[in-house]
């Protein structure tokens, strides 16, 4: 898991950054030092997990997740107990207060884990099946891979579009990648992925399915047009 530790404070941070070398499956991206900060990085970059402190100056944590359109999960660490239960409206995996032990910290990145797994409990297990079952406005819909056209991220949601219109099921993208076969699916932006096969034409850095425009993000360009068996040094 790629992770991001947000916070004001150096020694919070340094606490934080010495958690996680105990458990090689995580893997800091960046430490910050505010929100903002922490903004423009995730604006370029994606991480799995968040480690994010509340009381900060200019944009404070809780502020700053209302801000995210597409979150990955996020454990909240700060020493004010009172904002739990707004924490937990937010969709937070966890809530640390500080000073808390390396085995509270354990207990945290193992809830995390389990809320990045991709079996959705709105999904079937992926198989070699052409299709899954999704679950959308209370109904569950059958949907065969060829009739996707693309998957945009809605916050907690994705918007499917497929031949007959669009399914906006409670699922994150990330997870909704895991089910989809590679090929023809390809991850062009950190909000879209895309069915190559459904591709009418590519103009710049903008593909364009069925007339809509979708943009292509500058760190999925190149393995993009790999897949495309295009060579990009030649673009």
């Amino acid at each position: 898991m790629t992770c991001l530790i947000v916070d004001d404070e150096p020694i919070a941070r340094q606490i934080l950054e010495k958690y996680c070398s105990y458990l090689p499956e995580l893997d800091i991206a960046a430490s910050c030092g505010n929100a903002l900060e922490a903004k423009r990085f995730l604006q370029n970059k994606q991480v799995d997990l968040i480690f994010l402190d509340i009381n900060m100056p200019v944009l404070d944590g809780l502020s700053f997740m209302k801000t995210l359109t597409n979150p990955p999960v996020i454990i909240l660490t700060t020493a004010y107990k009172e904002f739990a239960h707004e924490a937990f409206d937010l969709a937070a995996c966890d809530y640390l207060l500080k000073p808390f032990s390396l085995e509270r910290f354990i207990i945290a990145v193992d809830k995390a884990r389990e809320k990045l797994k991709p079996n959705n409990r709105f999904l079937e297990e992926k198989t070699t099946e052409d299709f899954i079952y999704l679950k959308s406005e209370g109904k569950i819909f059958k949907i065969t891979f060829d009739e996707v056209c693309f998957v945009e991220a809605s916050g907690n949601h994705v918007k499917i579009t497929i031949h007959g219109g669009i399914l906006s099921p409670t699922i994150t993208i990330t997870a909704m990648e895991a089910m989809l076969p590679k090929p023809p699916f390809i991850r062009i932006h950190r909000s879209f992925i895309i069915n190559k096969n459904k591709i009418s034409h590519i103009e710049g850095n903008r593909v364009f399915i069925n007339q809509t425009e979708i943009p292509i993000g500058a760190n999925y360009k190149e393995h993009f047009f790999r897949e495309l068996g295009i060579n990009p040094n030649k673009l």
